[in-house]
């Protein structure tokens, strides 16, 4: 199967090579790092298989397939930090999914669920269930979307975090709140620490403003969890939150919190 690998992140998309790269079968015959790219590469390279993220600058990947058309979209595994993104489509319109971070042996076993499906059903069955849900109005949105004219069930409901090869969905009323660690967005829950590989302006933008804050460039908490604004030394800023935690404030976001806090100037 001739194989193309499409993400933003040049870790993921090297990571996806070598798994594939060690599996009998599969021949990688390009990448793409963004979905202006992927159209290009599918269109030249006409892949079997295309491994394709779902939250890329340019074009999302759903926009991707949107572009290149049901007719000419070679058979897809999509890749999403959001699990919602996976209930809603990609289950039914593609092969497979990965839900960052994922394990080599979840890739090994969407490699060979592709395999078989175009085996048993060919691609002809897989594109006509890729056209019934693009032109579904459910179809899920991307994160081009607007947070402030889309409608409320567009925001994350859930998160997907995978631990010891098992999956597990977090709801995000049950998140405290979000630390950025490195390339990883590390989230805090009922006193227990999960990591999702994900940007933080990418969490931002997918997170109810009236639920979440982005207090810190390094930091996202649950509004309802927040009971006091503490200034320290120097002018820093802390926020309490229930539960005792403390969680610094950036000076150019204090403002937009002391507003949701009620306090007057």
């Amino acid at each position: 199967m001739r194989v193309l690998v499409v993400d933003d992140e040049p870790l993921a998309r090297m990571r996806i090579e070598d798994v594939l790269a060690h599996i009998d079968g599969a021949q990688i015959v390009g990448t793409a790092a963004n979905g202006i790219e992927a159209v290009e590469q599918i269109r030249s390279l006409k892949p079997d298989l295309v491994f394709l993220d779902v939250q890329m600058p340019g074009k999302t990947g759903v926009e991707v397939v949107r572009e290149i058309g049901p007719d000419a979209m070679p058979a897809t595994i999509f890749v999403t930090a959001f699990d919602q993104f996976a209930v809603q489509a990609f289950d039914v319109a593609a092969v497979d999914y990965l839900v960052k971070p994922f394990d080599d042996e979840r890739l090994e076993a969407a490699f060979e669920r592709a395999r078989s499906r175009l085996a048993l059903e060919g691609l002809g069955q897989l594109r006509e269930q890729l056209l019934s849900v693009l032109q579904s109005p459910t179809a899920a949105p991307g994160p081009a979307d607007s947070r402030s004219s889309g409608p409320p069930e567009q925001y994350l409901q859930r998160l997907a975090v995978e631990s010891r090869g098992k999956v597990q969905s977090i709801p995000v009323e049950q998140i405290d709140y979000i630390v950025q660690s490195g390339p990883y967005a590390e989230l805090h829950s009922n006193g227990r620490r999960h990591l999702i590989r994900e940007a933080m302006q990418t969490l931002e933008d997918r997170l109810d403003p009236q639920k979440f804050m982005r207090v810190h460039r390094s930091m996202i908490v649950r509004l309802d969890l927040v009971e006091a604004l503490h200034r320290g030394t120097g002018g820093d800023y802390e926020v309490q939150l229930k539960g005792g935690a403390r969680v610094k404030v950036s000076r150019s976001r204090r403002e937009a919190l002391e507003r949701w806090l009620g306090v007057s100037k």
